[in-house]
């Protein structure tokens, strides 16, 4: 398997990877050899070593922070070459968090089409700081690993928007998330 490195992740919580699972209620499928307190840079090291990049996909989702994650989702929308609605205003929150830009990400999210997964970008910008939504909507609480959660699916489905590429897409949006995690600007590295 490729050479990775899982230093300086600063952007990564330096918490335990079990509490981070736990409030995003989440469940990886390979089962953790790390002790239940290791850090997300150490688990990622172990899952590398077991060959188990979809939950190291999914552990990088929920543990960026919720503008470093969506700018992942937004950057996966792109490599399929989708710039739509939802796709334009979760960058645009990416670049200026706040209430108005949040506000357009909800617009984009309920106008979007069913058969649109860039919808997914929007989603992750709207429940970013924990609730549904701005206005009369922040009164109520995201799902609890909403961002996380529509941050993987996006990544997902660019992975497997070409079946023939995927072993090669997932090394790439993995590279990726590392380079975000490390505060870049998720260009692959070298």
């Amino acid at each position: 398997m490729h050479t990775m490195s899982f230093d300086d992740l600063g952007k990564l919580p330096q918490g335990p990877v079990a509490r981070i699972l736990s409030q995003n209620n989440v469940r990886l499928q390979t089962t953790l050899t790390t002790p239940a307190g290791a850090p997300a840079a150490r688990v990622l090291e172990a899952l590398h070593s077991q060959h188990a990049t979809l939950d190291m996909l999914q552990l990088l989702a929920h543990a960026l922070p919720a503008r470093e994650a969506t700018w992942w989702a937004c950057l996966a929308a792109r490599e399929m070459g989708a710039v739509t609605a939802s796709v334009t205003a979760a960058e645009a929150w990416v670049r200026q968090p706040g209430f108005e830009s949040r506000l357009a990400a909800r617009t984009a999210l309920e106008a979007v089409a069913t058969d649109d997964d860039t919808g997914f970008c929007a989603m992750a910008a709207c429940f970013a700081d924990g609730t549904m939504g701005p206005g009369a909507l922040d009164d109520h609480a995201a799902p609890p690993g909403a961002v996380g959660a529509a941050v993987y699916g996006m990544v997902l489905i660019a992975v497997y928007a070409d079946p023939a590429q995927t072993p090669t897409r997932q090394l790439d949006f993995l590279t990726r998330g590392l380079n975000i995690a490390r505060g870049g600007s998720g260009q692959s590295e070298p």
